[in-house]
């Protein structure tokens, strides 16, 4: 009986097949009374996250400057009461509109934070700020611990970020 326990115990720390997608989106759209231009610099360079990404403690590497395709930083983070370390590379940048990076914890996949910025049609020289962080669940018992617990403290975690964002851009 015993063995039988452990062995269900056992199966949920199994890692999970990449074809079994078992992917997490979290979104947070906000608009900024600010230039895309001059959000997208902001927002891309690694510097400020810090100021307004909750989760980001600090970042070392490339970080005085929006950072370019392939370009690397680090970053000491706390997500939903987990410290760690993610190095970010730059995988898409089409500025002011889309910029994305891959992260890897100790070289495995860490997840993908994405920035879409379009024009906001409700201001004249406003943008629609739009960031995703995608990542994936490793085992199940991930899985089953971001379906109740992860998952809604990470899109806390990102809205208020996009919500700070926000009030740091349009402050005078």
């Amino acid at each position: 009986m015993v063995a039988c326990v452990a062995a269900a115990i056992g199966v949920l720390f199994i890692p999970l097949p990449r074809a079994l997608d078992l992917s997490t989106r979290i979104v947070t759209v906000m608009p900024i009374a600010r230039e895309s231009t001059t959000v997208f610099d902001y927002v891309t360079t690694p510097a400020h996250w810090p100021a307004w990404h909750p989760s980001s403690l600090s970042v070392t590497g490339a970080t005085d400057h929006s950072l370019g395709m392939g370009e690397q930083t680090t970053e000491e983070f706390r997500v939903a009461g987990r410290r760690g370390e993610v190095v970010w590379t730059v995988v898409e940048r089409k500025r002011p509109e889309k910029w994305t990076i891959d992260g890897t914890i100790e070289g495995r996949p860490a997840g993908t934070v994405s920035y879409a910025l379009t024009p906001d049609t409700h201001s004249k020289d406003g943008t629609e700020f739009e960031r995703t962080f995608t990542y994936r669940s490793p085992t199940l018992w991930f899985a089953l611990l971001n379906a109740v617990l992860l998952r809604a403290k990470i899109q806390a975690e990102s809205d208020e970020a996009v919500d700070r964002l926000k009030d740091i851009l349009e402050k005078p």
